[in-house]
């Protein structure tokens, strides 16, 4: 698979859930297919907006992602295709201790895919669940 196709099953527009909650995700491919860009939003369940922008860098041979929203936060992300799941990491601080989270796109299928917000404080032995989320595409 080209690489850079690999983000191409999150293109649409998905109807999401939660516990407690659901929203709407628009996904788009820009730039000849070189970008892709998330437009979030959890209304009416949660005030939270968020915007963010997908890219495969061809010279590191990684995917990275930034994400900025409504409550003024922006992280970045990088990772890739592993075992047919989307994985992206970053670094950072649970309750005060160094972490690694992980955004975790998988059981993905044409019409619906799950996508995990995790964290590990154990080198990555065992992840926690901050935030799932189930995805059903919009027709």
């Amino acid at each position: 698979m080209d690489e850079i196709r690999q983000f191409d099953f999150w293109l649409g527009e998905w109807k999401l859930t939660w516990e407690g909650g659901e929203g709407r995700n628009l996904i788009e491919s820009e730039f000849d297919g070189r970008v892709i860009v998330e437009r979030f939003d959890g209304r009416p369940a949660i005030p939270l907006r968020g915007i963010s922008v997908s890219v495969y860098d061809v010279g590191a041979g990684v995917w990275r992602q930034t994400w900025a929203d409504s409550n003024g936060r922006y992280l970045d992300f990088v990772g890739g295709m592993r075992d047919r799941e989307m994985d992206l990491r970053r670094a950072g601080r649970h309750e005060g201790q160094p972490a690694l989270f992980r955004m975790l796109w998988h059981e993905i299928s044409t019409d619906s895919l799950r996508w995990n917000w995790e964290f590990t404080t154990d080198g990555a032995k065992a992840w926690q669940t901050l935030w799932a989320i189930a995805y059903k595409r919009l027709e």
